[in-house]
């Protein structure tokens, strides 16, 4: 990157449920820092709950950037958007002589802020609206089915439930002709060298206790009101903000597709699911420090 390599840049990363919003306030406070979010789905300002946004507390610690300032009802965040309002906030610190603190457990985003994104091709007119047209009537086991016989690569390691990145994967294909994991350049791996003034930490727990927090997150989220605040986006859950998990099952509810414990039930295994796949796209990244949440809110850099 181009930004003053004296410049201290601080990566707080780690599965759902870690405690990654403290930590980075935290750091942020004891540096002097200001706090970068990295946690796309945190951009939405209609949606505090469901997507555990930081409160007044956490956020007075610390300047934070990039937390409730979208509308999930009109505007959606791509890679590259974040890329270049990120990249700002990092230019004008370094001229300031300010750390970064950048916390968020969306690994794309993490990427193209540090690392930029793959150079693609332009999608062909009207394949993407093609795609969504056929995602409506079709539903989301077909466009799960299409990348799965298209590129089995990719999807063995997608959120295929994540029907946005399934789309974009899909559309890319059809332009091209090629599977979406070869269009894909390797990005960061362990074997990829950091500039000396990132530090790379991802917070961690025992399996155990990391799934009991997932647990009682989603019990307090509904104690809080995620119901009402889904019902509230209803007529806006085809919008891509939302295609996420939390609101996808509260949707499901309130279309009458199951019963409301069954939604809790499917929104714990889902939250679960999701932060192991956090957790493989980490341990396949840089080398980065492995630490409990205790362990990094004391780090000496």
């Amino acid at each position: 990157m181009s930004e003053n390599p004296l410049t201290p840049i601080i990566v707080v990363a780690g599965p759902t449920g870690v405690g990654k919003t403290a930590v980075a306030a935290g750091l942020a406070k004891r540096l002097g820092a200001e706090v970068i979010n990295a946690d796309s789905r945190q951009f939405y300002a209609e949606l505090p709950i469901g997507t555990a946004q930081p409160g007044p507390e956490v956020l007075s610690m610390a300047p934070h950037h990039f937390v409730g300032h979208l509308s999930a009802k009109t505007d959606f965040w791509q890679a590259g958007d974040f890329m270049r309002a990120g990249r700002e906030v990092l230019a004008r610190l370094a001229t300031n002589g300010k750390p970064a603190v950048i916390a968020g457990g969306s690994g794309l985003y993490i990427k193209a802020l540090l690392f930029g994104l793959d150079e693609v091709p332009e999608v062909a007119e009207g394949v993407r609206e093609n795609i969504k047209t056929q995602l409506a009537a079709n539903g989301l086991h077909w466009l799960q089915w299409q990348v799965l016989t298209k590129d089995p690569a990719y999807a063995r390691q997608a959120d295929m439930s994540n029907p946005q990145r399934l789309i974009r994967a899909l559309e890319l294909m059809e332009t091209t002709g090629l599977p979406y994991s070869q269009l894909r350049k390797s990005g960061i791996n362990k074997q990829t060298a950091l500039p000396d003034n990132i530090q790379f930490l991802v917070l961690h727990l025992p399996r155990e206790e990391l799934y009991a927090r997932i647990n009682t997150r989603v019990d307090e989220m509904m104690a809080h009101g995620l119901l009402q605040e889904a019902e509230h986006m209803l007529p806006f859950a085809h919008m891509p903000a939302l295609a996420t998990v939390g609101y996808r099952e509260m949707f499901s509810y309130l279309k009458g597709e199951c019963s409301l414990p069954e939604a809790v039930a499917l929104m714990k295994q889902n939250t679960r699911n999701y932060a192991k796949r956090q957790l493989t796209w980490l341990r396949n990244q840089v080398n980065a420090r492995w630490l409990t949440p205790e362990e990094a809110i004391y780090y000496a850099f």
